[in-house]
């Protein structure tokens, strides 16, 4: 049996998880370096870094600064 070329992962078109996916991809919307934001855990913070196109580091005050990332349904552009 041949096997399967490496690359883009193919789904098949009448599968019910399409459309979750198709919007998982397309709710990262990238925040600038400086922006304030919100996380549900951690309060108010400010962007001081990005990490690669998923994720950004938030300064939350105190010296707390954490990895989050741009799809998590706690964090809220202000």
């Amino acid at each position: 049996m041949p096997s399967r070329p490496a690359g883009k992962r193919r789904y098949l078109a009448t599968s019910p998880f399409n459309a979750a996916r198709e919007a998982a991809q397309a709710k990262i919307v990238p925040i600038p370096v400086g922006a304030r934001v919100s996380h549900e855990r951690h309060g108010m913070g400010k962007v001081v870094a990005l990490d690669g196109d998923e994720a950004v580091i938030v300064d939350f005050g105190g010296g707390q600064h954490l990895r989050v990332n741009l799809d998590s349904p706690r964090l809220e552009v202000l």
